[in-house]
């Protein structure tokens, strides 16, 4: 059985450092703390991590509860929450609640029994469905919107929207359409007020009869553009926004099945730019949101809280990109 004295052998650095490492990995260098890695696999040394846990009084370990597995913005997120915690010796469990507040109940029993020290959320804020924020649990939303009453991370997403939406105004188009989330997601809210001040100052009457509303999948896309498709052409919008890439590929599927060419017929841009966004056809235009920063960003704040230290911003906003790609053309007649 290989000890403590073996790794810090091979690894060339003292006993306190080794120690330090599996302890308290931010305050050893990276140089020392790759060392250290590589000296406990060659040696296959077996920390006794319960009893430092028992010792620190922690769990090492926070649950993320991301609410769709499947979509591709969550995980990026997610590699970069996993990312910054495994530097700091924490374990990521990841809870998959299906956007189901019974399922986010089960897994923050973990943090309430002390089997883990904190969670990030990754669905909004939403006010009579949130469990978070609680008293005695140490939280962190990664999925944030203008005023979530607990620490969070997001980028402008009314700005974001209203990016997009001038830049449909830009290229010649006066009815600009948009796939939302469900009406009450604070996402959905926050984007579409940014698209309907868009319109508003362009002197543009938003149009109900223009807004379809989605469930942020692809087949929700797809039906969006039924809905599009049903409208008089001489009255249809010639571009659409959509709340995120997922929609717009599928209303691109939509389009193209009816026989509207897009983006001849139909502009489209996307929201978070997921990396599918760019091998589609057309390539996507889209506003891109900084997935596995946000992710960094929400784990270095729930660190922060977990060792007691006051956070230098509750409310983070990180910047996002519009990335023009051949989605979306001049409006041409």
């Amino acid at each position: 059985m290989s000890n403590i004295r073996d790794v810090a052998k091979v690894a060339g650095v003292s006993i306190a450092t080794v120690s330090r490492a599996l302890s308290a990995p931010e305050t050893v260098s990276k140089k020392s703390l790759k060392k250290v890695h590589d000296a406990i696999e060659q040696v296959q040394y077996k920390p006794n991590m319960l009893a430092r846990n028992f010792r620190r009084h922690r769990a090492f370990t926070i649950v993320v509860l991301v609410p769709n597995m499947a979509n591709t913005f969550f995980a990026t997120v997610v590699r970069g929450i996993e990312d910054v915690m495994q530097q700091h010796g924490f374990g990521v469990l990841l809870g998959d609640t299906r956007d189901q507040r019974k399922r986010e109940e089960e897994y923050l029993k973990l943090v309430e029994t002390r089997q883990a020290d904190g969670v990030i959320q990754l669905r909004p804020y939403w006010e009579g469905d949130s469990i978070l924020p609680k008293d005695d649990i140490i939280a962190v939303n990664a999925a944030g919107c203008e005023d979530t009453p607990y620490p969070c991370v997001r980028i402008d997403n009314a700005g974001a929207a209203k990016t997009a939406t001038d830049y449909l105004l830009s290229l010649g188009h006066k009815r600009i359409g948009v796939i939302t989330g469900l009406s009450e997601n604070p996402h959905t809210i926050d984007r579409l007020k940014g698209y309907r001040q868009s319109l508003e100052n362009a002197g543009i009457d938003s149009c109900e009869e223009w807004v379809a509303e989605g469930e942020f999948t692809m087949w929700s896309g797809l039906n969006a553009a039924q809905h599009f498709i049903r409208i008089p052409k001489e009255e249809r919008p010639t571009a659409i926004l959509s709340m995120n890439d997922e929609m717009a590929i599928g209303a691109i599927k939509g389009f193209r099945a009816a026989g509207i060419k897009v983006p001849q017929e139909m502009s489209i841009i996307g929201f978070d730019d997921i990396e599918v966004s760019r091998y589609a056809e057309p390539a996507l235009t889209t506003i891109a949101q900084p997935a596995e920063e946000i992710g960094k960003a929400a784990a270095n704040m729930l660190l922060r809280l977990i060792e007691g230290k006051e956070l230098r911003q509750s409310d983070y906003i990180l910047p996002y990109e519009f990335v023009v790609r051949s989605s979306s053309v001049p409006f041409s007649g």
